[in-house]
Parts: C-alpha cells; structure tokens; sequence
C-alpha cells in the first residue's frame, strides 16, 4: 500500500492524506480536484494604533474551502505562528469534518496573526471588531454565508463582539445572531458548547473501544474502563476530555501543557489540576505527581490512549516509533504528519482522525446556528409536557404495583430534558452515527488501510453527492 509522500505544509498533508484516500474512489478527476480545492481565500491587512503611539500592520485572513453547501463553517484563530497554508489547511479539514457528521455546511476558517496575550481586553476588541468589519464589507459573514466560531486564542468573548458588530452594520437583522456561534448563552449561545469538542472526543473514543474485535486486534479489552490515558493540553479540549474520560471510568495518568507534564498512574483529576494551574501558573509541582520534563516526553508514555489535544504535527516519523499508545484520538487539528501515520498503521495502532474526533465543536455549533435561527431554546416548548407524561407514567406504576418511589426517584423519572440534554445527546448520536459510517466503510474496502483514510472518502463521497445533486457534475 502506498502512503502520502512527507514534507510540506499543512495544507500539503491535508491534501496528500486527501489524495491517498481518493485512490480508492470512483469519482472523475475533475469533481475530486474541485472538492479538494479552496474556493476562495481573503487576506488583508489592517492597521493598529498602539498605547504609545505606534502603527502595527495586523495580518488576517478568512478562507471559504467549499461552497457545495452554505453557509460556511469554521473558527477564527488568533497566532502569532499561524500562516496562510494552515488557514486553508483548516478549512480544507472542516469541509471534510462537517460532511462526515451531516452538518449542512461548506468548509471554512480564520485567523489574525497576533498573540492575543500580548494584548490588553481593550486592545483585543478593538482588533476583533476590526476583524469582523472587514469581514462583512467583503461579505464573508452572515448566518446564510459564513459563520465563524471559536478556536486557538479565542472564545466566547471575541464572539459575541463579533455578533455585536455584525448586528450595528446589519441593524434589524432578524437572524443576525445566527452569524456566528460559540457565542455566551445569555447572547444566543446554547448550552453544551463549550465542552462540545472535549465531550465529542470522549463519545468517539468511547464508541470505539465497544467492539471486542477491534480492540481483540490492538491487544486492548473493550470499554472504557481502567484504560490508561494520556492527554496533552490543558486548554478548553484537553481538559474537557480529560475531565469526560475520567468520569467514563478511565485513568488519565498524565496531563501535558507548555511548561512541562505531569504523572500519576493512579490517576489525575483535570478540574483539580486546573485550579492548580489557575493558582501556581503551572502544572508542574502538582501534589502527588512527578515533573516530566519537557512536555513532548509525554506523548511517549506507556499508555493505552493517547489524545493529543493542543498542537499540530506533534507525532512525526521522528517519535512515532517510540509512542506506546494503542489507540490515538485527535483532540488537535493535523497532530499526525504522514510519515507518522505510516508507522502507525505498520504499528498497529488505531487513530481515530481529527476530520472525526474532534467534529463536536461543529455539531454543536449547528445546533447554536439551529437555536438562533429558530429563536427559541431548545426544550422550551416540550420540557413540561413530558414532565407531566412522565409523572402520569409513574402514578400508573405505582397503583399497577402497590409500591411508592422514592421521592428521588420520582424527580430523575419526571424529569423533562433541558437544552443542555437534549444537546448532549444530539451530540452523542452524531459522534456514534459518524464512526459506525466510517468503521463500516473501512470493513468493506480494508485495503483503504486505517480510519483516516475511511473518513476521507466517507467525505468525498457525501461531498459528491451534494454537486451531483446541483448538477454540476454528471
């Protein structure tokens, strides 16, 4: 079998694992050439006054990967590292994402080349707004064109400027909320998405240990219990994976950040190491735990799953070799170059791919854009309802069985789903639905080789449907 050629770009290694997969499509050159490109790619600098006077030259961009559904979809990053080819690496990526888990949105991403701690709140509005202005006069935002999200160095606040901004030039706008989303609740957010990409990784790693051959294949028992697991990042992925995986039964034996690891094979408790790093400024000298130095040396600890959930190209033909891991799951956008991957699947070890994984935040996402669109809070209409259905059910069984419930009892059987259930649970179907696709087409045609390569083309395949069914391709 063969494997994408190394060296490159990001977007090179998107498009070379792209083209690795297609190998094994039925789809004419010129639809997968189409698919595969990024249809339109805005760069443009604007200037920034500083406290003492001075005049930076801000660097951004905005890249719209695929219009074969709209609007478009994708985060906007603030990095002082991050460059065009990463940006239409993203897209490229979430074109692939939002396909396999049937959201109904094109590819898309942003970014703004500064480091955002290098900035006061002041500063960093001023510049977002900027940013978002410069968006819509070229109309790159709207909720029925692109809508951004957050990603590395942004959040809920830069959001909700940018939704402020678009509604001042877009006064009236009925669905103007719907431009963006990671948005905070009381701004038309909805409730779920933050810890939606952190609790999608968990739903995928946990969905794929449930079957005893795969895992019989990889030298693993199924389930997710007593597996030892291994995350690197502390930001909002990583501790939210951290934080799922735990209360799913599994160990999480070390937790990685910039300055440094930390390890305890009895396990670590993410919400108290937070508090540890909100407190010291790092995790290192966390009580009970021995300092690893320096952080990469985490990747390769004896464990059983190991997710990488901070940086790109992190596992390289370099350390691969030496990773223990069984199973790795892509927290972080592009953590496995080619080469890498080759010595993966030589290794035998399962990657369940980032253009999978960590699709929770889209999902999420389309059902914030739902939820603004609709203008009404997702459970609002039925939550009574079934709460009296259900209290009718159990007055029912109590007189069928002569026995009273508890009073607990009667609260968790009554209980009607609020936003945040019913959220977490279309999460949950969407990450499962989504592997069980992708395992099967890995089932059917084995020669594809891994997962990675399945997800591809359970993604080329939907994407060429959407252009066939507009005519654009016979």
């Amino acid at each position: 079998m063969n494997t994408p050629a190394s060296g490159g770009s990001m977007f090179d290694f998107v498009n070379q694992y792209f083209d690795h997969a297609a190998r094994w499509s039925d789809h004419p050159k010129g639809l997968l050439d189409q698919i595969k490109a990024c249809n339109s790619v805005y760069r443009f600098n604007f200037p920034f006054r500083c406290p003492d006077g001075t005049i930076d030259t801000i660097r951004a961009w905005r890249v719209e990967h695929s219009h074969h559904r709209n609007p478009t979809k994708g985060g906007i990053r603030y990095a002082l590292h991050v460059d065009e080819e990463e940006v239409k690496a993203l897209a490229a990526l979430m074109t692939y994402k939002c396909a396999i888990v049937d959201v109904p949105f094109g590819g898309a991403k942003g970014a703004v080349q500064i480091d955002p701690k290098q900035y006061s709140v002041d500063q960093l509005e001023r510049i977002t707004r900027r940013y978002a202005h410069e968006l819509v006069k070229k109309n790159f935002l709207g909720p029925g064109v692109d809508v951004p999200a957050p990603d590395y160095g942004t959040g809920e606040r830069e959001m909700a400027w940018i939704a402020d901004t678009y509604m001042a030039v877009h006064p009236g706008a009925l669905d103007g909320l719907g431009c963006v989303t990671g948005k905070p609740v009381s701004q038309g957010g909805v409730r779920g998405r933050k810890e939606a990409t952190g609790r999608g990784l968990f739903f995928a790693v946990r969905e794929a240990t449930t079957f005893a051959d795969d895992m019989k294949a990889i030298g693993l028992t199924p389930g997710l219990e007593g597996k030892r697991v291994v995350v690197q990042g502390l930001g909002n992925v990583g501790f939210h994976v951290a934080k799922f995986c735990r209360e799913g039964g599994a160990i999480v034996i070390a937790i990685a950040e910039a300055e440094g690891a930390i390890v305890n094979e009895n396990g670590l408790d993410a919400d108290a190491v937070w508090l540890h790093r909100q407190a010291t400024g790092s995790i290192l000298g966390f009580p009970r735990a021995r300092d690893l130095t320096p952080s990469m040396a985490a990747l390769e600890l004896d464990c059983d799953i190991l997710i990488p959930a901070a940086l790109e190209n992190v596992l390289t033909k370099e350390n691969a070799p030496r990773i223990k891991a069984r199973i790795i799951v892509e927290g972080a956008n592009g953590p496995t170059t080619p080469e890498a991957e080759a010595v993966f699947r030589e290794k035998g070890v399962m990657v369940l791919p980032d253009l999978y994984a960590n699709a929770g935040g889209v999902t999420v996402s389309y059902f914030e854009w739902l939820k603004n669109l609709s203008h009404v809070r997702f459970g609002r209409m039925e939550k009574r309802l079934e709460e009296r259905d259900e209290a009718s059910f159990v007055r029912a069984l109590e007189q069928l069985t002569g026995k009273s419930l508890s009073d607990e009892d009667k609260r968790v059987l009554v209980h009607g789903a609020e936003e945040e259930d019913i959220v977490n649970s279309g999460l949950e179907e969407t990450m499962i639905v989504a592997y069980h696709a992708i395992r099967d087409e890995l089932k059917k045609n084995p020669k594809l080789g891994d997962l990675r390569a399945a997800a591809f083309i359970t993604a080329i395949d939907k994407i060429a449907t959407s252009y066939r069914e507009l005519g654009v391709f016979p």
